[in-house]
């Protein structure tokens, strides 16, 4: 027998559809404080010792949280081709003001304390303020589009059709619902920032945090909420209908797929994913609790539980599919139908399981490191130093 057949195709497509939930929300947890925290440089810090001292809670870690912004990228192109080839074709304008954010962020902390002008300086805040911001919503208004469905199809030769005019593909995304998820993801990463801050900051920045990431806790709850009722009452849901085998070839064309009132009959049909929303909710309003009470540690790992509630009630919600069509629901792309072959995922995860350990020691080796709170102090005695 071939090394890849001890595990069958339909396993190895589950175990990669857990993966990519895995790095997507590995990034949130990490790199989504470094957004929430850039997103509240101005509001904390209003003198330049206290906007250093926030940026300074971020500055060392913020390229290795990162990495699982391209783990996950790397992940969707080599695991799932169809999805990887069908995003870029119809979210690549959002994309590409996204990856311009990133590229404003690392060049904003270099440059940022290289001159003592006020001005520079302030300009560059807020370009840490934007690099922070506006990922964090777009981030949230992609998944509002994926939910809705999106507007492509596939051939009978499966060439991808993406419809509309290319302005219409960033515009097109911002319909009332999904900037109500854009708005979700953009409270939630605040919210951890903040909680981020009260854990590594302490006086006037840590109250600030504290004030702000209060409303943020919220709100997040509040827009989550309603996107829940939205999806109940105004959203269809997607659905395969008939036969379909979960092993066979990556082929969208080969399953029938319908559209269903609501995405909301997936917790008939199994009640345990309850879990996800339920977590998303509570982690919010303990956070929030959390804030308001002072509490530092219990109140990021709240933080944490709330990001991956909402993430994950997202693909549990879905599942199987990852992708829908709003145009054909027979083009849809699913778990079962859009994954790489069997020996690519097979050796991909071999790979998975040597350095994904080794990528999670280093990670909480260097947070051991640079454990401890940053003080006005600290960055008083280093005026010019890199951030």
């Amino acid at each position: 027998m071939i090394l890849h057949e001890f595990m069958s195709y339909e396993l190895l497509r589950v175990i990669w559809w857990l993966l990519l939930g895995v790095l997507l929300i590995g990034f949130a947890l990490t790199d989504g404080f470094d957004m929430g925290v850039g997103a509240l440089i101005p509001f904390v810090g209003r003198t330049d010792v206290e906007r250093r001292v926030a940026i300074n809670t971020v500055g060392p870690v913020w390229e290795g949280n990162q990495v699982w912004f391209i783990l996950g990228g790397g992940a969707i192109f080599a695991a799932w081709p169809p999805l990887y080839a069908v995003s870029f074709s119809g979210f690549y304008l959002a994309m590409f003001v996204v990856l311009a954010a990133f590229i404003v962020r690392p060049v904003a902390f270099k440059y940022r304390s290289k001159r003592d002008d006020p001005r520079w300086r302030n300009a560059w805040d807020w370009a840490l303020f934007t690099s922070g911001a506006v990922p964090a919503l777009l981030f949230g208004v992609a998944v509002g589009n994926v939910i809705q469905g999106v507007p492509f199809y596939f051939t009978d030769d499966l060439h991808t059709i993406y419809e509309g005019a290319w302005y219409a593909k960033f515009i097109g995304l911002l319909d009332p619902f999904s900037i109500v998820a854009g708005l979700v993801s953009l409270a939630m990463l605040v919210m951890h920032g903040a909680a981020w801050l009260t854990v590594k900051t302490e006086g006037v920045v840590q109250a600030r945090a504290r004030a702000i990431g209060s409303v943020a806790a919220l709100l997040a709850v509040a827009f989550y909420a309603l996107a829940g009722v939205w999806m109940a009452l105004g959203v269809e849901g997607f659905r395969i209908v008939g036969d379909y085998a979960t092993g066979g070839p990556s082929n969208p064309l080969h399953f029938e797929v319908e559209r269903t009132a609501s995405w909301l009959t997936a917790y008939a049909d199994r009640p345990w994913i309850a879990i996800a929303p339920v977590m998303g909710i509570a982690g919010g309003l303990l956070t929030f609790a959390g804030l308001r009470a002072g509490r530092e540690v219990s109140t990021l790992l709240f933080s944490k539980m709330a990001i991956l509630g909402v993430i994950s009630s997202v693909g549990l919600t879905m599942f199987p599919f990852i992708m829908p069509s709003s145009l054909d629901p027979r083009s849809s792309l699913t778990v079962w139908n859009s994954s790489s072959s069997h020996l690519t995922l097979f050796i991909m995860l071999v790979c998975a399981v040597i350095f994904m350990p080794m990528i999670l020691a280093y990670t909480a080796w260097v947070y051991k490191v640079l454990w401890g709170k940053v003080t006005e102090a600290d960055v008083s005695e280093n005026s010019h130093s890199v951030y």
